[in-house]
C-alpha cells in the first residue's frame, strides 16, 4: 500500500526541480522522513523529456549502495506533475559545503576533498558494473552530470549520489527551455560536449573536474556564455595546479591529468582505478580521514543554512499548493491493489524493458489505467469484474471517475449506484399496473358516455 506524503519544509530548488522535506506514513502509522523532488511542469510538457525521465527513473529504483541516494517511489498527478520519493539525507551538499569553506576563506583539506572524490568513485563503479538481474547482462548506467550539487553529505560523514538517470532526461530538454541546465556544461567531458555517445569514462573526467576545483577554489570549465563554457570542455585545456596550489605534489597532479585526459582512452578506465590511484597517495603520505571529519564539516555547514533559512520568508501558499498535488498522486512503480501504480511492482521490474522508453509515454493515457494490475509473472493480480444485468456494456460511455491500475473494487464500488438505478427502471415500481388499468377505464367510460349522448 502506497504510503501518504506530508511536506514539512522546502529545501531547494533549481532549473529542473525543487526538492521539499517530507514525511512518508504507512497504513500501520509508521513514519519517515523522505525527500520529495518534484519536476517543473514546464518540463513535463516536452513528451522526449518525460519518456527518458520515466525511462531512466524507473531504472534507478534498482540502484541500492551505501553511496548512493535511494529512490523509493515515482509517482504523478492526474494533471502530469511528477514526484521522486528518496531517501533523506540530513546534511548538504558538496556546493555548499565548499560555498561555506570560500566564506571562511579556506578550502576543503587536500586530504578531506581526495577521501570525499573516493567515496563518489566508489558509488559510480557500483553503478558502472551493475547487470540486470534477470539477464545478467550490464546495464550501462552512467550518471552524466556529476557535480558539487548532486553530491550529498550526511551529518554522520556520509557521501552519497543522487540523480542518476535525470542527467539523461535533461539532455532532452529543448531548446525553447532556456536556463535550464546552465552552469551544467561545465562539468561535462569533451565527447559529451561534442555531441557524441559516452561512458562510463565520462563520470570520471567529472571527477577529475571536481577534484581540480577543490583543489584550487577555481572553476576549471566557466565561460561568459553556455557557448564558451563548451568550448573550453572541448578543448580540456588544465591549467597546473601547482602553479595555483603549491600544496599539490607532482603525483597528484599527474593523477588528476590522467582523468581529465581529452581523449577517453588515455583516461582511467573506471571509476576504481581513479579511486585506487587517490587512495595510493593517501596511504603512502599517512594522511588519514574518516567519516568524523566529513562530519564536522558538514554539521558546520549546516549550522550556516539554518541561519540563513531563518531569514527568507515562509513559502506556505507554494508548499499547500504542492501537498495539494500530493494527495492526488499514484505510484508508477507500486503495482499493489489501491496504489494507483501503472507499473507491474517493484520485485518483478525488468531492466530490459527500459531500453525502449516509447512505451511510457503510452503508459499516460487513459487506457493504461483501465488495465488490470499484474503481479509476478505477469498474471493479472485480480479477476476483472464480469459483465451483469444493468452494467455498462463494453464500449459504452459513461460518465464514471476512471479508478488508476488495478483498483477493480473501486469500479465496481462506483458502478452500483448506477446499476441499482438500472435495477429498478428495468423492475419498475409495484404500482404502476394499476395506474394503467385507471387510465384504460377512464378512457372507456369517456367513450361510453360518448355514445350514450348521441
Amino acid at each position: 500500500m502506497r504510503d501518504r506524503y506530508t511536506i514539512t519544509e522546502r529545501l531547494d530548488h533549481g532549473g529542473m526541480a525543487e526538492v521539499f522535506r517530507g514525511v512518508a506514513e504507512s497504513m500501520a502509522g509508521f513514519k519517515k522522513n523522505v525527500a520529495i523532488k518534484r519536476i517543473l511542469p514546464n518540463l513535463t510538457k516536452n513528451e522526449k523529456f518525460v519518456a527518458m525521465f520515466l525511462d531512466e527513473a524507473k531504472l534507478s529504483l534498482f540502484l541500492q549502495h551505501a553511496n548512493i541516494v535511494q529512490v523509493f517511489d515515482i509517482s504523478k498527478t492526474p494533471d502530469n506533475a511528477y514526484f521522486l520519493v528518496m531517501e533523506y539525507v540530513d546534511g548538504c551538499n558538496l556546493k555548499a559545503l565548499i560555498e561555506r569553506q570560500k566564506q571562511k576563506n579556506k578550502r576543503i583539506e587536500l586530504a578531506h576533498s581526495i577521501y570525499l572524490m573516493i567515496e563518489c568513485c566508489k558509488a559510480l563503479q557500483y553503478a558502472h558494473t551493475l547487470e540486470s538481474p534477470e539477464t545478467g547482462e550490464p546495464l550501462g548506467i552512467v550518471h552524466r552530470d556529476i557535480s558539487p550539487p548532486n553530491i550529498l553529505l550526511s551529518k554522520n560523514g556520509e557521501v552519497k549520489l543522487v540523480d542518476f538517470g535525470l542527467a539523461k532526461a535533461n539532455s532532452q530538454i529543448e531548446s525553447t527551455d532556456p536556463g535550464v541546465v546552465k552552469g551544467k556544461f561545465s562539468y561535462l567531458s569533451p565527447e559529451a560536449a561534442s555531441g557524441l555517445d559516452v561512458d562510463s569514462r565520462a563520470d570520471v573526467f567529472a571527477v577529475g573536474i571536481i577534484l581540480w576545483e577543490l583543489f584550487t577554489g577555481r572553476r576549471l570549465f566557466y565561460g561568459d556564455t553556455d557557448y564558451q563554457t563548451v568550448e573550453l570542455v572541448r578543448q580540456a585545456r588544465v591549467p597546473s595546479l601547482q602553479a595555483l596550489n603549491p600544496e599539490i605534489e607532482p603525483e597528484l597532479e599527474q593523477v588528476v591529468r590522467k582523468a581529465l585526459a581529452r581523449d577517453p582512452d588515455e583516461r582511467y578506465q573506471s571509476a576504481n582505478d581513479l579511486a585506487d590511484a587517490l587512495a595510493q597517495f593517501l596511504f603512502s603520505r599517512r594522511m588519514k580521514v574518516t567519516a568524523r571529519d566529513i562530519s564536522n564539516l558538514v554539521k558546520d555547514t549546516q549550522v550556516e543554512i539554518m541561519r540563513k533559512r531563518s531569514h527568507e520568508p515562509k513559502e506556505s501558499l507554494i508548499e499547500a499548493i504542492i501537498l495539494d498535488e500530493m494527495q492526488k498522486m499514484t505510484s508508477l512503480v507500486d503495482g499493489e491493489e489501491g496504489s494507483g501504480g501503472v507499473g507491474e511492482g517493484s520485485a518483478s521490474l525488468d531492466p530490459g524493458s527500459f531500453v525502449d522508453t516509447s512505451g511510457w509515454v503510452g503508459e499516460l493515457g487513459l487506457a493504461s489505467q483501465q488495465q488490470p494490475a499484474r503481479g509476478k509473472g505477469g498474471k493479472p493480480a485480480t479477476k476483472p469484474p464480469q459483465n451483469r444485468p444493468g452494467a455498462p456494456s463494453p464500449g459504452t460511455s459513461r460518465n464514471v471517475p476512471t479508478p488508476a491500475s488495478g483498483d477493480i473494487e473501486s469500479l465496481e464500488q462506483m458502478l452500483e449506484p448506477e446499476r441499482t438505478g438500472l435495477h429498478k427502471r428495468e423492475g419498475g415500481p409495484p404500482w404502476l399496473p394499476i395506474l394503467l388499468i385507471c387510465a384504460v377505464l377512464a378512457i372507456v367510460s369517456a367513450v361510453v358516455v360518448i355514445v350514450v349522448m348521441t
